[in-house]
């Protein structure tokens, strides 16, 4: 018997990244997986410059991998920033693949921006999405849990999220927010038999972070050299993480049934607290 058999888990944001990454690694340990995913948000000046985010046909391009590994898998579009979405995320979810046993807050955006010259729209975006999101997204969720007696919930923060960073100040308050309030729900259903841990990514070779290496370049610097010269000097291993690493994270926190309100770092040494 794998660790996940028959359970079900719906991730936000599972289309791409760190998100496919967590779904396929629960998948080979045997949940039924629904992924959530939006194709635009409101402003091209977040998301890597760009309106078109990881989208709905990534979702369904995740689902078919998933059906190849046997087990059953849904995509379902919803937008975490609005109440009414997440609320019938929760609810296709159940309905398409009969329970929710773990929830997985994935969704985010970042862009690039001192505070000084900061858009309020900027701002509001990243505090919906990054944080908003998962409260809403855990908020939909938690009466179903409840009835189970039992359940798992994973918030993805970021090591942005333990230690702030120059022109990133609205996505490092958004990750902040997500580890506080990780810690404070942990505690509000431990009585109820549900566990709430995060996990704070470091750097990944993702869509995110191709775009913060092509905004950080230096002059006539290309993008390959940028990465490498980042990864070098920011991680004490010297390797970037991967979304495999964060998917092993992801199904040792569904199965630890005594770890509940941690904030954990899959980093390379970057944070180390």
């Amino acid at each position: 018997m794998t660790p996940l058999d028959g359970q079900v888990a719906l991730i936000t944001g599972g289309a791409r990244g760190i998100g496919r990454g967590i779904a396929l690694a629960f998948a080979e340990a045997g949940a039924d997986i629904a992924i959530a995913e939006v194709d635009r948000l409101p402003s091209a000046s977040q998301q890597y410059g760009e309106a078109q985010i990881g989208g709905f046909a990534g979702a369904q391009q995740t689902v078919r991998e998933i059906t190849k590994l046997g087990r059953r898998a849904v995509a379902i579009q919803a937008d975490v920033s609005r109440k009414t979405e997440t609320l019938r995320m929760v609810e296709d979810t159940i309905r398409q693949l009969g329970g929710l046993d773990i929830l997985v807050c994935n969704a985010g955006v970042v862009s690039l921006s001192p505070v000084e010259t900061m858009s309020e729209e900027s701002w509001d975006i990243a505090m919906a999405v990054n944080a908003k999101g998962v409260f809403l997204s855990c908020q939909a969720a938690i009466p179903h849990l409840k009835r189970k007696g039992t359940g798992c919930i994973i918030n993805i923060a970021s090591v942005a999220g333990k230690n702030g960073a120059p022109g990133m100040a609205h996505y490092c308050a958004s990750k902040f927010a997500v580890v506080g309030f990780t810690n404070a729900l942990a505690k509000e259903l431990a009585p109820d038999n549900i566990r709430v841990n995060a996990i704070c990514p470091g750097i990944l070779r993702t869509q995110m972070w191709e775009y913060l290496a092509d905004n950080m370049k230096q002059p006539g610097e290309p993008k390959e050299d940028a990465w490498n010269r980042f990864v070098q000097m920011a991680i004490p291993l010297r390797r970037p993480q991967t979304p495999a690493d964060i998917g092993r994270l992801a199904v040792y926190l569904a199965t630890a049934e005594n770890v509940t309100g941690q904030a954990i770092n899959v980093d390379g040494g970057m944070e180390m607290h």
